[in-house]
């Protein structure tokens, strides 16, 4: 062991002395947000919780450039740009003279040594990079330098990016004789249609991703700006300041904080106009099923009625409807559920369920009474009342630690919520009622135009 992972080694020790309770279920989390003044990081916006029981810091760095902005005809950019992100830093010149190049193994070397977690994520709206250090000034120093290199430096390896495409190619391939992946890509094409959040990557559109689209996507995209900057730990906003300016230092920066460059606006999803029924068959033991239909964005303000709903319909494991319906009472299904995946666009409604597939259609008709009855009446006051209770009581378990909070602290920088959104939540399910989940419900879904999947049986 060097003498920086004993460093760290007796660092991480005395948190660990210190207690790893991190953040408790507290009645308040205060937020503090602001936008990074002139200088590196100009124009960034920053959402900051203090956290300073623990001498540590997670930073989560979210950009617009997720697979919603992929080329029909490179889908799978964003996946493949992120990942190649992480395999190598060219040569360079930092504040302490030549930087050398590191290689995908130094790279790794290098965050062992300084005992901090960095990488790359890719969501179909964003991407994402998160940082993990302990707050120990010299530690966290160079791994937001090194980050900071990450971000702006790739190396873009041409003979690792053909290395890794042949393994994204192999596990693609692999995960089409799977049933589930089958009958999941179908149905996202029949609910997003042309729109992006239908697209998927393919052998083809991975043949068509070069090095020089990689490296033109990173420029449109990783601009200081468009940063959305998540801090939870033991810095407080001074140090959260000038931790962000270290982050986004090598980016490309704007001549001041209005002159942020627009990214070409991505259609809204369409609602369908009919249902559809798709059967496709398959060699599987068990019958893979889909309905639904598009749903909400993120930011609608039915949000939380429609949260409470589905939880009562399909959300909420062996007390939800479906499961009572379909698994319980007449033994259809094993795993039956429904949910919304709500994000800058609407995403989908789901009910999913897999079961024998001679009891496909069987299974598929409870369901869809099931969700019928709960459009046309809506939940019991008792339902209601015991939605709540679980949902709220089960809250604290949501923030229970920094890795947790930042996850919820990126949520709302992503989607602006207000500022008071952890505070509020609770409050925001109690108020819910029978009549705000009937017409929410009513508003968002239409259940003569939902789509079908039936996967399996030949």
């Amino acid at each position: 062991m060097n003498m920086m992972q004993n460093k760290f080694a007796a660092l991480l020790l005395a948190a660990l002395v210190g207690g790893l309770a991190a953040v408790s279920a507290q009645a308040a989390i205060p937020i503090q947000h602001w936008t990074q003044p002139e200088g590196p990081g100009q124009g960034a916006e920053v959402w900051l919780v203090e956290s300073p029981a623990v001498p540590m810091v997670d930073v989560r760095l979210e950009f617009d450039g997720g697979g919603r902005r992929d080329p029909v005809d490179r889908a799978g950019l964003a996946e493949a740009g992120t990942l190649m992100m992480g395999k190598g830093v060219r040569e360079s010149s930092g504040k302490g003279g030549r930087e050398p190049a590191l290689d995908e193994n130094a790279l790794g070397e290098a965050w062992a040594d300084l005992g901090a977690m960095f990488g790359g994520d890719d969501t179909t709206d964003r991407v994402s990079f998160s940082l993990r250090s302990l707050t120990d000034p010299d530690l966290l120093q160079r791994a937001a330098a090194l980050a900071a290199r990450v971000l702006a430096e790739p190396a873009w390896p041409e003979a690792v990016w053909t290395r890794e495409r042949e393994r994204m190619q192999a596990a693609l391939r692999e995960s089409l004789t799977r049933p589930a992946t089958v009958a999941s890509r179908a149905y996202q094409r029949a609910v997003f249609g042309a729109h992006p959040y239908g697209q998927a990557m393919t052998d083809e559109t991975l043949a068509r991703i070069a090095v020089a689209d990689m490296q033109a996507w990173h420029a449109r995209t990783f601009l200081a700006c468009r940063a959305k900057v998540s801090i939870v730990g033991a810095v407080n906003r001074a140090q959260a300041q000038e931790l962000t300016a270290q982050l986004l230092a090598r980016l490309p920066r704007s001549r001041d904080a209005k002159d942020c460059p627009s990214l070409p606006p991505v259609p809204e999803v369409a609602s369908l106009d009919k249902a559809a029924d798709i059967r496709i068959p398959f060699d599987a033991a068990q019958a893979q099923v889909f309905i639904g239909q598009p749903g909400f964005k993120r930011d609608d303000p039915d949000y939380f009625a429609l949260t409470v709903g589905n939880y009562i319909l399909g959300g909420g494991g062996f007390v939800s409807r479906l499961t009572e319906e379909v698994r319980e009472k007449r033994g259809l299904s094993y795993s039956v559920y429904s949910y919304f995946n709500p994000g800058a666009h609407a995403g989908s409604f789901t009910i999913g369920l897999q079961t024998r597939p001679d009891q496909a259609d069987a299974a598929l008709k409870v369901a869809r009474e099931v969700l019928a009855r709960f459009l046309a009446q809506g939940p019991t006051e008792v339902e209601l009342k015991a939605a709540k209770a679980n949902l709220i009581g089960g809250f604290a378990l949501r923030i229970d630690s920094n890795r947790k909070l930042i996850d919820n602290l990126a949520n709302i920088a992503a989607h602006d919520l207000p500022l008071d959104y952890l505070d509020s939540w609770t409050e925001q399910v109690n108020k819910v009622t029978v009549a705000d989940i009937r017409n929410a419900f009513a508003r968002k879904l239409r259940a003569d135009r939902m789509v079908t999947v039936v996967l399996g049986g030949k």
